[in-house]
This record gives structure tokens, C-alpha cells and sequence, in this order.
């Protein structure tokens, strides 16, 4: 139940997308990314730190996050097969999901 409450946030989604995509990311490279601020991705990144879906590695004063399930990281292989294309959508049931480049 932990991991889909982490899931239910799109703005968790899209964290995740960007982890598969880029690897190790910095917060402050999410925030530019996502536009949005810093207390906000630290606290959808705690959500999913907690639910163990990503873990983070310390250099100096800065946190990189990084997708850190393997079992997580190949069902968002499955649905994100070609993760460097800029736009991904996937279907599940009656959802659609876009995740677009800004």
C-alpha cells in the first residue's frame, strides 16, 4: 500500500520518469525541471524514499537522488522502453499517462 500512495501523486511520477531517464539527480536540477520549489520535490522525494522506490548518495553539501528498487526500476523499463525519448505516454486500464519535456 506505501509504494501506490507514493504513486499517487503525478508530480512523484514525473520524479521517478526523470530518475529512470537521467540516473543520479540533483535536487536542485528536479526543481528546474519540474518548476517547482524546493521544500515541495524534498517532500515528494521523502515519500518515495520511505516507500523505498529511490535512495540518494551525499557529495558535499548536495543530495543526488536515484531509483534505487531494481524491481522498480524494470517495471519503469517496461513502461518507459525508450526513457531518453522527450515524450512518454503510457496506458493502464482507463488511465493515460503523458509525461512531456518542458
Amino acid at each position: 500500500a506505501k509504494i501506490f500512495q507514493s504513486l499517487s501523486e503525478s508530480i512523484r511520477l514525473e520524479i521517478l520518469w526523470i530518475l529512470m531517464r537521467d540516473g543520479k539527480v540533483s535536487v536542485k536540477n528536479l526543481c528546474d525541471e519540474l518548476d517547482a520549489s524546493q521544500p515541495a520535490v524534498s517532500h515528494h522525494l521523502t515519500q518515495l524514499k520511505n516507500a523505498e522506490l529511490v535512495d540518494y548518495e551525499r557529495d558535499g553539501k548536495y543530495n543526488f537522488y536515484f531509483v534505487s528498487s531494481e524491481h522498480l526500476r524494470e517495471i519503469l523499463a517496461h513502461f518507459f522502453p525508450d526513457h531518453a525519448r522527450l515524450n512518454q505516454t503510457f496506458e493502464y486500464g482507463d488511465l493515460t499517462f503523458t509525461f512531456r519535456a518542458k
